[in-house]
């Protein structure tokens, strides 16, 4: 082996702890990332199932009578 070699491989030993909490946190990273994803994908598409659901259930027609309000201002303006 070469010095080089020999130096790259005491530098990788003694920086190695260093490289693995790295190497956990960026995967730690990594799985909270997807998760999160994976949560609003999962809500995402609930949502749309229930707002679908929703919209295909027939809705009561109500009718308003205004003649009340109408007589109330004929009789303001009176």
């Amino acid at each position: 082996m070469s010095q080089e070699k020999i130096d790259r491989r005491k530098e990788e030993k003694a920086n190695r702890k260093k490289n693995m909490k790295k190497q956990r946190m960026m995967s730690m990273v990594r799985k909270t990332i997807l998760g999160v994803a994976a949560l609003a994908l999962v809500g995402w598409l609930g949502y749309s199932a229930y707002d679908t659901y929703i919209a295909e259930e027939e809705r009561e027609i109500t009718a308003v009578d205004y003649h009340a309000i109408n007589e109330y201002i004929r009789g303001l303006s009176e």
